[in-house]
């Protein structure tokens, strides 16, 4: 089983993150951030991660730190339930509607941190949630989880369909590049023969 947890403090944030990428897409999340525990539940179902996650946060201050703490957590934990990589179908695509928005996604799980994000928000928040955080949450994943991920959205007028329809896309493309193919399962998927 690829699983792993991760607990993570700071004079900021408390986190406990438990990841299963063979799972079902069950999930548990609490951050403190009604909009991000929203986000991260599309993303574990639409992946089919199982997903824990508890976080208490400086959210008197802002969302920031929790956003992308959580998000450093969640990158972690990801690429330490990959190990060497050994059989992973290593990319993933996805263009991906929801109602009006409509986003095009990419993964490469290739050892280098790379984001692109071309994602238009029309407005500044979602509820309390800066939409700016979006961003700030994909690029803390990619750090950490060593990845490239590209975002972009082709339409769309509704800031919350927007981002919902990215953490969607996220999750199913995490979930074709992060999966087994069978025919080469003991295969690195780089002609360096290391990722």
């Amino acid at each position: 089983m690829r699983e792993k947890e991760i607990k993570r403090t700071t004079k900021e944030t408390d986190i406990s993150l438990k990841l299963n990428l063979d799972g079902t897409g069950e999930s548990s999340v609490n951050t403190g951030c009604g909009f991000l525990d929203h986000m991260i539940t599309l993303f574990a179902k639409h992946g089919g991660f199982d997903v824990e996650v508890s976080c208490k946060g400086d959210t008197f201050v802002d969302y920031h730190h929790t956003t992308e703490d959580v998000a450093i957590c969640l990158g972690e934990a990801f690429k330490e339930c990959l190990g060497d990589m050994r059989g992973i179908n290593r990319y993933g695509d996805v263009i991906l509607p929801m109602d009006e928005a409509l986003i095009m996604a990419a993964v490469d799980i290739s050892g280098r941190s790379y984001l692109g994000y071309e994602v238009n928000i029309p407005t500044e928040k979602v509820g309390d949630f800066d939409t700016q955080l979006a961003e700030e949450f994909f690029l803390s994943f990619v750090r950490k989880a060593s990845v490239t991920l590209h975002l972009r959205s082709i339409t769309g007028t509704n800031s919350h369909h927007i981002i919902e329809a990215c953490f969607k896309a996220f999750g199913r493309v995490l979930k074709t590049a992060s999966s087994i193919d069978e025919n080469r399962k003991n295969e690195i998927p780089s002609t360096k023969g290391v990722l």
